[in-house]
């Protein structure tokens, strides 16, 4: 009977054991990152970070040299066709103008003078008293003072143009943007003296990678979505140009965008934020850390929702672009999809899902339900 009970003493110790190994060997529980397939028809680009800006604007110069003795524009000013902007001194000019005038003066009068004197001659020409040679050089010297009063015109004309150059007027309605010059400042002819924009053609215009701008620039259909505010959306007609050359610095291209009818809340110079979306293919989108390459084969883990288990499942990728996968077969519309710790698992492991992060309970506020308690 002793060594019945031994035997089974050692059976039952053996099957603890084996129980033990058993636990021993089996994988443990997972925490992992996961999320949800959801199948996505549209792609979404942005937001990029963009400004309000005039597709026209000009930049207002004086056409002579001289020193600026008024500005009567600030920036943001609005200004009307024909208002005066700036003003040069026009002393000089004015002597100019002085000086022609007495030049016409005379011309006048040696014209009128060799007229008279025409006439005389040829009536004296007509009694035979005067050679015709005389009649001849009279009436030479009647041209020539017909064209001295036309040149001596002339000039009086342009020094009244240039008297008139020293006040500068806008040719249209519209803002200032820029005043670089101040008022008592010698300038030169066609230095910049402020900017006036048109604020009734405005556009949005966003910086975009050159990859990016490359498809705009090729006609790509996008829809365009600006946002000022939740309150202020509205979307752009079309993409109007795309800058050919990237800024050096960030390498980046600006994109010009048509406003369609756009709201007074667009003001010059606001920022705006920009959305460009298309529409694609049904495909999934997950986080590129969900993808686990092996021989070749592209694979991702599918958690049971059952069981709480994994396995691998092949899918067809169609392409990459920040941080993100779009996956189009393989993974079915809510199916779970691990996306981090994808190296550590194996096939068949119960894994545990992470539950999404939540801010911890306002102290100030369990104090008194502790106190209750």
């Amino acid at each position: 009977m002793s060594g019945r009970r031994t035997s089974l003493c050692l059976l039952a110790l053996l099957a603890t054991l084996g129980g033990c190994k058993e636990e021993a060997e089996a994988p443990p529980i997972r925490p992992v990152l996961s999320v949800k397939a959801e199948a996505r028809s549209t792609e979404t680009l942005g937001p990029f970070a963009g400004s309000i800006q005039p597709r026209y604007s000009t930049d207002f110069s004086f056409r002579i040299f001289g020193r600026m003795v008024a500005r009567m524009v600030n920036i943001g000013s609005a200004v009307k066709q024909g208002d005066e902007i700036a003003a040069l001194d026009p002393a000089v000019q004015a002597l100019l103008v002085r000086n022609a005038e007495a030049a016409v003066a005379s011309a006048k009068a040696q014209l009128a003078n060799a007229r008279a004197e025409e006439g005389r001659q040829r009536t004296l020409a007509e009694h035979n008293i005067t050679p015709q040679s005389q009649v001849d050089v009279v009436i030479q010297n009647r041209e020539t003072a017909s064209a001295n009063l036309a040149r001596a015109s002339a000039s009086l004309r342009r020094a009244e143009d240039a008297l008139s150059f020293t006040q500068l007027r806008a040719d249209f309605d519209g803002v200032v943007t820029s005043a670089p010059l101040e008022a008592g400042q010698v300038v030169n002819p066609g230095q910049k003296v402020v900017t006036i924009a048109r604020p009734d053609v405005r556009e949005a215009v966003i910086s975009v990678p050159s990859a990016l701008a490359d498809l705009l620039s090729g006609g790509e259909a996008f829809d365009i979505d600006v946002q000022l505010d939740p309150s202020v959306t509205m979307k752009a007609a079309t993409v109007r140009s795309v800058d050919p050359t990237a800024d050096p610095i960030t390498r980046t291209r600006q994109v010009f965008l048509t406003l369609n009818d756009p709201p007074p809340a667009f003001r010059l110079g606001i920022t705006v934020s920009v959305t460009l979306s298309k529409k694609v293919p049904p495909r999934v989108e997950l986080p590129a850390s969900a993808l686990l390459e092996r021989d070749g084969r592209k694979q991702v883990w599918i958690v049971d929702p059952a069981t709480s288990k994994v396995s691998l499942r092949e899918v067809a990728v169609a392409g990459s672009r920040d941080g993100t996968i779009a996956v189009t077969s393989g993974i079915a519309v809510g199916e779970r999809v691990v996306t981090v710790g994808v190296n550590s698992l194996a096939p068949g492991q119960t894994v545990k899902i992470a539950a999404p992060y939540t801010a911890a309970p306002d102290t100030a506020a369990e104090g008194p339900r502790r106190a209750a308690k």
